[in-house]
């Protein structure tokens, strides 16, 4: 059908970029990009993707929201194509709903009081967030900026308690950029920060001074909250995995003094983006909206296993730092398909309720540390 053309139309478009500087979202391609092995991956992915196309035309024919099934959570591993990321991301997570529920809402947010404090935070960091990214500069027509000041103040004044922090400016520019659109950006913002990320809603709280909305109230957001708790204790749980599954690895970190943040904060703080390369995250993020925050650490996990016997190569503290720069660069991280393929194979069983136990019990010792 012409939905499925327009698909294998977009990847056979991707196929122009493969030989230029900057790719088809914006980025520019690093000085010593391999574009002979890029090229190579691609055109094998280019079959995936185009069979792929077909069978979620199918599945998305005659319009409507979409809900979560087992078929689309098995269609969601193998990926979605671009032109039905943002509908599918939207319906997975909850982000379309919340939206239907709350018409002008985001309006009402933008026309709110004005908070200098917020205002300030986040143009602060408007020039530092993707500088690589042709559309986020000055001199863009549209300039993505303004949008992402946009999605960034609306945010800041429906959570209150989160206001702005270092971080969500990646993950929003991430998402304007596959939504291409302001008030679906916030929406999908809003239902990673307080239902997918740890941290849950809380039902008592006003949304601000000015707005109220029935039924809706922000959440603890505990990834970006000032006392970044939920993130601290993810790192932890992160560590308490490593120690039981890659013993070696934990022993090591143990040795040289290397604490998880150090090395792992950047992964959960930004979910991936400006860590791993964009085609990966936007895959990683896909299964992130439909299975939730598990996937983060089956990606640290995949990662860290994958190449345990490089990180236990590291002679000193800086060394192990060095490591988990490096990896996660090069082939295995480039090739999407096959690196999403291992993050549901290598880590192994990883049951949500082992991850609440782990997160209770690594967010209790923090809390007993002060």
């Amino acid at each position: 059908g012409p939905r499925a053309r327009g698909t294998s139309l977009w990847a056979a478009g991707l196929l122009l970029f493969l030989r230029r500087r900057i790719d088809p979202y914006g980025f520019e391609r690093p000085e010593d990009f391999d574009y002979a092995a890029y090229e190579e991956f691609f055109s094998a992915y280019l079959v995936v993707l185009t069979r792929r196309a077909i069978k979620w035309s199918k599945l998305l024919k005659g319009g409507g929201g979409v809900q979560k099934s087992m078929t689309v959570k098995r269609y969601i591993r193998k990926g979605i194509p671009l032109e039905h990321r943002a509908r599918v991301w939207m319906g997975v997570s909850g982000a379309q709903a919340q939206m239907d529920q709350n018409p002008g809402y985001y309006q009402r947010l933008l026309e709110g009081e004005r908070d200098d404090r917020l205002e300030e935070a986040i143009r602060t960091d408007m020039n530092r967030t993707f500088p690589d990214n042709v559309k986020f500069r000055k001199g863009a027509d549209p300039c993505l900026q303004r949008t992402l000041y946009n999605v960034l103040l609306a945010y800041g004044h429906h959570n209150r308690d989160v206001g702005y922090c270092q971080g969500m400016n990646f993950v929003a520019g991430y998402l304007i950029l596959m939504t291409d659109s302001e008030e679906e950006s916030f929406w999908l913002l809003d239902a990673l920060v307080g239902s997918i990320l740890p941290g849950g809603r809380q039902r008592t709280v006003t949304v601000s001074s000015t707005v109220t909305v029935p039924g809706l109230s922000p959440p603890r957001a505990d990834y970006y909250s000032p006392s970044m708790l939920g993130l601290k204790t993810d790192q932890e749980v992160l560590g308490e995995l490593v120690r039981t599954r890659l013993p070696a690895v934990a022993a090591l970190m143990d040795r040289h003094g290397v604490p998880w943040t150090l090395v792992v904060s950047r992964w959960f703080l930004c979910l991936f983006v400006d860590v791993l390369p964009v085609e990966t995250v936007l895959r990683i993020w896909d299964c992130l909206f439909s299975e939730g925050s598990k996937v983060i650490f089956r990606v640290a996990l995949t990662l860290i296993k994958r190449h345990q016997s490089f990180i236990l190569e590291a002679s000193s503290f800086t060394d192990v730092c060095e490591k988990f720069r490096e990896i996660t660069k090069g082939s295995f991280v480039t090739e999407c398909h096959t690196f999403m393929q291992k993050i549901f194979s290598e880590p192994g069983r990883l049951s949500a309720a082992r991850i609440a136990r782990l997160r209770e019990r690594c967010r209790a010792r923090l809390l007993a540390r002060g």
